[in-house]
């Protein structure tokens, strides 16, 4: 079966990115720094520790990639129309706001993760990496699990 995953781009920080993804997230982080590949050509020093191929495969079945471009080769930059999205049902409630709370820290562009008008939970951000992310929770009824999301009666 084909997956359709994000794969993000950073100048030189998508270890950093990584880490704080997985420690929001959960799940398995394995990197591959261009300095593991013997024989790369134009890889400096510098560039050695730099993440080649990043990978956090998530308890809740996302999988993100990042890679940094380093000196060796053009950076291209998140854009805006671009974002990755953190979807479930009712059971991943907590998950999805827990992850929105702690994306939000440093983040711009925010709309609150709450009770939408069509019923879902839903919310969005640019965080501190420059990456958009959207969030949305589909509820089971339009008071379904409204305690602590930001709903009103």
């Amino acid at each position: 079966m084909a997956r359709l995953n994000p794969y993000l781009s950073f100048r030189d920080n998508a270890r950093e990115a990584l880490e704080h993804y997985q420690s929001v997230l959960g799940g398995e982080l394995n990197i591959s720094t261009f300095g593991d590949q013997p024989g790369m050509p134009g890889v400096s020093e510098t560039d050695a520790s730099l993440v080649m191929h990043g990978q956090l495969d998530t308890p809740a079945g996302l999988t993100l990639m990042a890679a940094d471009s380093g000196s060796m080769m053009p950076h291209v930059p998140a854009t805006s129309g671009v974002t990755v999205a953190l979807t479930g049902g009712p059971d991943d409630l907590d998950y999805v706001r827990d992850a929105y709370q702690k994306l939000s820290d440093g983040a711009t562009d925010t709309l609150p993760f709450e009770l939408a008008p069509w019923g879902d939970y839903y919310g969005s951000l640019t965080d501190k990496f420059g990456i958009s992310w959207m969030f949305d929770v589909g509820a089971e009824g339009a008071d379904a699990g409204t305690e602590g999301a930001g709903a009103t009666s």
